[in-house]
């Protein structure tokens, strides 16, 4: 093959040499120099065609091979540059960034575990100096992979302070190593004392508590530059400081949006089983926006004031019926005398944040009104949605103007199954 190609561009040369040679000829022009230009390309031309093959093969093949594996690094580098880039711009208005070194230290080579979890584990360690005491959460490779978790953390409580919310101590991110530092919690999550028989609080200290962090989802709502949507509000992201403080914690779900801005995409969907809003599974109950904080936030209250938790198990009844139940004795409109004043008060504050359509949810704002008022002023909200079958309500369009299409009625119908039956554990009826 190498031979007939040699040959071809041989022929070639040797034809276009005597084609010159007539036209000098022709024109009378001095062609002796040109011909002996041609005359030596053709001799040596089988040596200048190796050494051109020789080149491209120990040359330009290995640069074309450094070159592909340049931009597949490049490629991998992507994330871990976004990140560094982000982490830059943050240095000079968030908390302290730490090397990888620093976090074994303060950890003691991670000795004390305080928790684990599916974003990571969590160890305790101690800054020096003033020995401060710290919870490190690491995050692992899965759940940090792309680093979108990192970011919404450090961006989002990094700037922000309230006596509500967990402080953001500082944090690592060395490759593919991250960790967050926060302030250490001693008591803890809520969950352990809400869920507990041996641990428990007076119905003064569960009010407290109710309202330090209605307080501090309002903060997110409405106190900062940016609307901060948490997504996961649930006794597990509540942490409790040396006084039972309640403080907000985990935003890995969280997003920000324009205070002025209202419409959260449907992408935003996330959350827990047993505290996600109707409005994340199914666009007929409304737009996804602060009212599916408070949704999460009611279904929180509910859990305090009855000490269970509302998805426990297939076997019990749907959880806000069962409190609606409890509170009113089957009597509409009638409260039940056996409850305490402020059980009754979570209990009603509850039920009125967790209404199927959004737009008749409280916002944060009135949910403190109401936790900071009286009992005897509120009225009893209507019976939960999807209870049972004599209680369960005809699910009406909610018609509302976005950028969203029209969602069928098929769809729709089998996302509020879902909703129901999986989030729940217990059939819908509709």
């Amino acid at each position: 093959m190498d031979y007939l190609v040699m040959h071809w561009l041989m022929t070639i040369l040797t034809v276009d040499s005597e084609i010159l040679s007539c036209a000098f000829v022709a024109h009378n022009f001095s062609s002796s120099e040109h011909l002996r230009l041609l005359h030596f390309i053709i001799v040596y031309s089988p040596s200048i065609l190796k050494f051109i093959a020789g080149v491209c093969r120990f040359v330009v093949a290995p640069l074309v091979v450094l070159f592909f594996l340049a931009h597949k690094y490049w490629k991998t580098r992507i994330t871990i540059d976004a990140v560094e880039k982000f982490l830059q711009m943050q240095q000079v208005i968030g908390p302290t960034r730490y090397a990888y070194t620093d976090i074994v230290a303060v950890t003691s080579h991670f000795r004390d575990k305080l928790g684990q979890g599916g974003y990571g584990s969590v160890y305790k360690g101690i800054l020096l100096p003033g020995d401060v005491h710290v919870a490190i959460k690491m995050l692992d490779g899965k759940s940090c992979c792309d680093g979108e978790d990192f970011i919404s953390e450090v961006s989002t409580i990094g700037r922000i302070h309230h006596v509500n919310v967990v402080r953001l101590v500082g944090f690592c991110s060395e490759e593919m190593r991250r960790a967050l530092v926060y302030e250490y919690m001693p008591h803890g999550s809520l969950d352990k004392y809400i869920f507990s028989a041996e641990k428990s609080f007076s119905w003064d200290k569960l009010s407290e508590i109710a309202l330090g962090i209605a307080r501090g989802i309002n903060y997110l709502h409405q106190g900062c530059d940016m609307q901060i949507l948490h997504f996961d509000i649930k006794p597990h992201n509540i942490l409790l400081d040396t006084n039972f403080v309640p403080k907000i914690a985990d935003f890995g779900l969280a997003k920000l949006y324009p205070r002025d801005n209202s419409f959260v995409p449907l992408s935003a969907l996330r959350g827990t089983i047993g505290y996600i809003a109707p409005e994340m599974v199914s666009r007929s109950f409304g737009i996804i926006s602060s009212k599916s904080d408070v949704y999460s936030f009611g279904m929180l209250l509910l859990e305090m004031a009855g000490g269970r938790r509302n998805a426990a198990n297939s076997s019990q009844a749907f959880y806000p019926s069962w409190v609606y139940d409890r509170l009113t004795k089957h009597e509409p409109g009638e409260i039940s005398a056996e409850m305490h004043e402020l059980e009754r008060k979570l209990c009603l504050v509850g039920l009125c944040c967790i209404q199927m359509k959004s737009h008749d949810r409280p916002e944060m704002s009135e949910v403190i009104e109401m936790l900071e008022g009286s009992v005897d002023s509120m009225q009893v909200p209507s019976r939960p949605f999807f209870c049972d079958d004599e209680h369960s309500p005809v699910v009406e369009p909610y018609h509302f103007l976005s950028e969203l299409t029209t969602i069928s009625e098929e769809d729709e119908l089998w996302n509020v199954n879902v909703l129901y039956s999986t989030l729940y554990y217990k059939p819908c009826f509709l």
